[in-house]
């Protein structure tokens, strides 16, 4: 799924060397020589360093064309790659988009036994989830299916109150100066209102406030008010944290004040669980409040009903355990239909890749994640992010993200993750530029193109970047429509939808376009055994990532708008 965009950006700095070294093929398993693919992708669990065979990545009118084994990386720039083991190219041989269909095929006939859809709490995610997690064990990884609670369904039940009383009363105007912020909690309070760190004037940039972002930013206040917040620096989610943890009564977040962020909108507080009445309003609204604070009425009524459901991670026995290569897509579909494209084609390209190098006696520890109610809010990632400790998020070297990666009407997407384009995205945290770089570099060996995409927060990465992790991946587009000159690199249509069955009925087996399935497994395959085997992995080492903070989001996480299919709020 790609959630609604309103993202603003941030860059990170990047140091990388310029090295471009070739390493030894040491500990790298051999694989056979290719033979006929299995009919079937049933897992066998063989001996460490023994690999099933299966023919060379082939889809029509693409063959697949690896490089060489060992042969090195030739980059469009001179800038470090990260060195590319030969194991990289011999699973990329083995991993086929046939293979890859014979999953997505299954997925397919979950939805269609499990109510038409594999949306998280339906029958049909339940069948994904034990698809993956069996294949997996018997490949010998060690597997957690991880249950958790999520916000199913949400709605404003009444329009929200704010009345300033006193002698400067006000009634400000629901809709026009605020709304209710989604997963607001309800309410209705009486207290002082609070300005917490607000700038008033802005600042001249956006993302200069840094109201909320800091628990010392509340060791004045005092426990009952309620927080004047303003937007910011740092997530929504972190304001409202640190709120609620200072006894915070109620949030008033505001606008920071800069152009195009001056208006109310429909927002998320990021946090179902705080049961704090929310509103987000307009920046004279809050300057208002702030320039004048006193006793206030606040007022929210909505509903949030919850349900269950799973992620499944699975982790190889070899390896460093502060040395973790994560990759993850997200298991469920929207409830319209079986969402075999979005994300059936990332989720079936991943598995076949786990399966095919389950025995990789790797250096580097290799985590593999299916994510669960992806398609509700990332709810299986960011539940999974905020489950780890400190000491078990450092372990985490990379994230790679794998959302629609066989679009119909397909363009080779990598996420920028340096934001080198300057078009309405912004930069992943230190690292992410290498990964990009990996990917590019990736299609450039196929002598096939590939164009960068945004990190706008509408896939599981968001949670990973938003951590410090550095992150990347691929994709093929969603809603947005192909221009000419993607067209013309890419082929296919112009004007029309990189996938026009996009949360639709008809996102099934015959909504995959089989070349770029074939290709992005190869890449997702290609990266994966490179970071498995690589001595330097891209971002701060293992014994420097204590220091690794998130800083600023990389986006304005609190103004992600709420998913259409939502009632609107307030």
């Amino acid at each position: 799924m790609r959630l609604p965009r309103a993202y603003t950006a941030l860059a990170l700095p990047v140091v990388l060397s310029l090295a471009l070294p070739q390493p030894p093929p040491t500990r790298a398993p051999a694989l056979p020589p290719a033979s006929p693919a299995p009919a079937s992708p049933a897992v066998q669990s063989p001996a460490p360093g023994v690999r099933p065979a299966a023919t060379p990545s082939a889809a029509p009118g693409q063959p697949s064309q690896p490089s060489q084994p060992g042969q090195p990386s030739q980059p469009e720039d001179r800038k470090a790659l990260t060195p590319r083991h030969p194991y990289a190219d011999l699973l990329a041989q083995v991993v086929s988009g046939a293979n890859v269909m014979v999953h997505l095929k299954k997925l397919e006939e979950f939805a269609k036994t499990g109510g038409g859809s594999r949306a998280a709490g339906t029958a049909g995610y339940e069948k994904s989830v034990r698809y993956v997690a069996d294949r997996l064990r018997a490949g010998g990884y060690r597997v957690t299916v991880q249950d958790f609670e999520y916000p199913k369904s949400f709605k404003v039940l009444k329009p929200p109150v704010v009345q300033r009383l006193g002698a400067k009363a006000r009634q400000f105007r629901a809709g026009e100066d605020f709304r209710t912020t989604y997963h607001s909690g309800s309410g209705d309070v009486t207290a002082r209102v609070r300005p917490v760190d607000v700038r008033i004037p802005p600042g001249k940039t956006p993302n200069s406030s840094t109201s909320g972002c800091e628990a010392d930013d509340f060791d004045d206040f005092t426990p009952g008010d309620i927080a004047l917040l303003q937007r910011g620096r740092c997530a929504m989610r972190t304001k409202a944290r640190n709120a609620k943890a200072a006894g915070a009564a109620g949030l008033i977040i505001f606008n920071e004040g800069q152009k195009d962020r001056t208006k109310t909108a429909r927002v998320d507080i990021g946090d179902w669980t705080l049961g704090l009445p929310a509103v987000f309003t307009s920046y004279a609204m809050g300057a208002d409040l702030a320039r004048k604070p006193g006793r206030v009425r606040l007022a929210t009524s909505t509903s949030v009903k919850t349900a269950r459901t799973k992620n499944v991670i699975a982790e190889s026995v070899y390896g460093r355990e502060d040395q973790v290569v994560m990759l993850g897509a997200h298991l469920d579909s929207v409830p319209e239909g079986a969402g075999i494209n979005d994300n059936g084609s990332g989720s079936a390209a991943l598995l076949e890749v786990a399966m095919r190098m389950n025995a990789a006696d790797s250096p580097n520890r290799m985590r593999f994640a299916w994510w669960g109610a992806e398609e509700a809010g990332l709810h299986g990632s960011l539940h999974y992010v905020d489950s780890l400790g400190e000491a078990d998020r450092e372990r985490i070297a990379v994230y790679l993200n794998f959302d629609m990666v066989a679009s119909p009407n397909y363009a080779y997407k990598v996420f920028d993750g340096d934001d080198s384009d300057k078009v309405g995205g912004v930069a992943g945290p230190p690292g992410s530029d290498q990964i990009e770089r990996d990917f590019r570099a990736f299609y450039t060996r196929r002598k096939l193109t590939s164009v960068s995409t945004d990190f706008d927060g509408r896939s599981d990465y968001a949670a990973f970047v938003v951590a410090g992790i550095p992150a990347g991946g691929i994709f093929t587009g969603a809603e947005g429509k192909k221009s000419k000159a993607e067209a013309e690199r890419f082929g296919g249509e112009a004007g029309k939808p990189y996938d026009p069955c996009y949360h639709a009925a008809c996102d099934n087996a015959s909504n995959i376009n089989a070349t770029a399935l074939d290709v992005n497994a190869d890449a997702i395959a290609t990266l994966a055994a490179t970071y498995a085997f690589a001595p330097d992995l891209p971002g701060p080492d293992a014994p420097e990532r204590s220091a690794r903070t998130a800083g600023p989001p990389p986006w304005d996480a609190s103004a992600r708008t709420v998913p259409a299919r939502f009632p609107p709020a307030f």
